[in-house]
């Protein structure tokens, strides 16, 4: 089992040197505006005879950090294994790395500035639903691509968007049915950070639990990012006794959260806590012993037992050393690139709505998670899991869905 000073030692390792990557001038140098391209539907975008230029925009400072280290890592990965397999089009592809910061506006900032000033043919970046709201409408008005790695709310589709993690109807619900069927849980009651995300997860949760599962709400308490006193909610949630604490605390918060819920006495292994926000990336932070006994429902866990999980697992320890982890967020952020270099290469070109075009049906049978395809609706077909955390860290999965669930980001009656 590893102190929390070593978690958080490593943590920081990871991140040094991702921000180091950020700042180092050959991730940040640009082409000249005379070396773009010019074959037919390069339509303006930073693309050479040799090279072609994407963007990554993620946390590295702040809050989130803990969260999105990971899926820069996984992008990373997966950029330079396209890389050494000869790149796309014959061209290698280059990284422009910026750092949200944990803050709206800089995403909406830095989105603007990949998009506009480096013309990037994709970006690869956000975990948070806020941060990508507020770059949204950056990539929209000026027809930038988008990879969004993170499990969300859905309740948004954009042309300008791949989505490549969940929304609600392929994880929330599916953990709610686990839960009331495997473990009989009739009351819940629920924290999370206060934005748009867990919000609208648990405004959808609660309409499944009283309309479809027959439960009741019995708490609902949410706190800013970075919050982290949290012994007011625990002794409400003491007082209530739900069968259920459903958690949506995110990025730092969650290691303040889940110490001090041990602190209180309140012993995972008899009171019931389903999450669909803790990965092994944060796990890294908060101690397995601070979290073992929990349920997380995901797409993916490191544990899941597969060959292409198995190379992967092995070939992201040897990238970014031995002691890192790998949680839902970073796999999802990893397919990103090969998704869009599959999509490009139907396309026979880099230009944008050509790309867009030629996404929806593609497949990729050797994905870590198992096989994941892009739904005409831009988000994946792809399984759920539930598993228990363990005091090393990991995840033994007790649950997966027998098929790909489709994506449904409107369910009819959750709106």
């Amino acid at each position: 089992m590893r102190s929390r000073d070593h978690n958080a030692a490593h943590f920081h390792l990871r991140r040094k040197l991702l921000l180091g990557l950020a700042a180092s001038p050959l991730m940040t140098a640009l082409p000249g505006r005379g070396a773009w391209a010019a074959e037919a539907g390069a339509g303006g975008l930073a693309v050479t005879d040799t090279e072609v230029t994407v963007g990554i925009l993620h946390s590295l400072t702040g809050t989130m950090a803990m969260s999105e280290t990971g899926a820069t890592q996984g992008e990373r990965l997966a950029i330079e294994q396209i890389n050494t397999a000869g790149g796309i089009l014959g061209r290698k592809v280059k990284v422009i790395q910026e750092d949200g910061a944990s803050d709206w506006p800089t995403f909406a900032e830095k989105a603007r500035k990949l998009v506009v000033n480096d013309h990037c043919a994709a970006v690869f970046g956000c975990v948070t639903s806020a941060s990508r709201k507020a770059v949204l409408p950056v990539f929209e008005q000026y027809n930038g691509l988008l990879y969004y790695p993170t499990y969300y709310e859905g309740l948004e589709q954009s042309k300008n968007v791949i989505y490549t993690g969940q929304e609600a109807t392929q994880q929330t619900l599916a953990a709610l049915d686990w839960v009331t069927k495997e473990k009989g849980a009739k009351s819940f009651f629920m924290v999370g950070s206060d934005y748009i995300w867990p919000r609208t997860t648990n405004k959808i949760a609660t309409k499944h639990i009283t309309n479809v599962t027959k439960g009741t709400i019995v708490g609902e308490e949410y706190f800013p990012l970075g919050h982290t006193q949290f012994n007011s909610v625990i002794n409400k949630i003491k007082l209530k006794k739900p069968d259920v604490i459903f958690a949506t605390v995110v990025g730092g918060s969650n290691v303040a959260f889940y110490k001090q819920l041990k602190a209180a006495g309140i012993d995972l292994k008899k009171q019931l806590l389903v999450t669909v926000s803790v990965t092994e990336d944060d796990v890294d932070g908060i101690g397995g012993e601070n979290i073992a006994d929990a349920y997380s429902c995901m797409k993916y866990f490191q544990t899941i037992k597969n060959p292409n999980n198995e190379t992967f697992v092995a070939a992201f320890k040897k990238r970014w050393g031995d002691k890192t982890v790998i949680g839902d967020i970073t796999q999802a952020a990893y397919l990103s690139p090969f998704l869009w270099k599959a999509a490009v290469e139907k396309a026979g070109t880099f230009e944008v709505d050509k790309v867009i075009a030629a996404s929806p049906g593609l497949e990729l049978t050797n994905a870590p998670e198992g096989t994941v395809k892009i739904h005409e609706n831009h988000h994946l077909w792809c399984k759920t899991r539930v598993a228990r955390a363990r005091p090393d860290g990991q995840f033994d999965v007790v649950y997966e869905s027998p098929e790909l669930i489709e994506p449904n980001p409107f369910p009819k009656g959750y709106q």
